[in-house]
């Protein structure tokens, strides 16, 4: 028989849902965030709401749960380097089996202890795996000048010379004299 790795960190109690398959029961749980949920720049703050709003239908093997986590993310844009905060919703869906129904020998399966299960592994998986690698602040940030570093959101207007060439630079003094040859 399979045993619970350790306490739950995330727990739903699903003591009022009936076992006959298609009887169902809404949860709407807000706890505080666990810690690390975060890829490279962007992640949930430790200790954040955590909103989740779900369906718990009782199936012939187990409990199917699904629904949403609502999340605040917090990062640093990957084009212009500037911090942003937003709300993110994850969808979140899997199957908890009762003891003695799902794969005793699958260590990915998930499984109902005394009537609960633990959201954590599953609402983790949700949200980390959607996370972007490169998070923007906004679909059309115009990111940093290549040449001098201005942040280029909302400066429309910025431009810089173009470079003139080493090769030409014999030439460009006989059109602009410098101050050595004027002396």
């Amino acid at each position: 028989m399979t045993t619970p790795k350790s306490s739950p960190v995330l727990p739903l109690d699903l003591h009022a849902l009936g076992r006959h398959p298609g009887e169902m029961i809404e949860r709407h749980i807000e706890l505080p965030a666990p810690a690390d949920m975060a890829v490279g720049m962007v992640g949930v703050p430790d200790g954040s709401p955590l909103v989740i709003d779900l369906t718990c239908q009782s199936a012939g093997e187990g409990v199917l749960v699904q629904g949403q986590a609502t999340v605040r993310l917090a990062g640093q844009c990957a084009r212009c380097l500037a911090a942003f905060e937003r709300t993110g919703s994850f969808d979140v869906q899997e199957l908890y089996y009762y003891q003695g129904r799902g794969p005793e020998d699958d260590d990915e399966a998930l499984f109902v202890f005394d009537d609960v299960v633990d959201l954590e592994p599953v609402v983790r998986a949700a949200i980390v795996l959607n996370l972007p690698f490169s998070p923007l602040c906004q679909d059309d940030c115009a990111g940093l000048c290549p040449q001098c570093g201005l942040d280029l959101n909302g400066q429309t207007d910025h431009v810089h010379e173009e470079p003139l060439d080493d090769r030409w630079a014999k030439l460009r003094d006989l059109i602009e004299p410098t101050s050595e040859s004027t002396s």
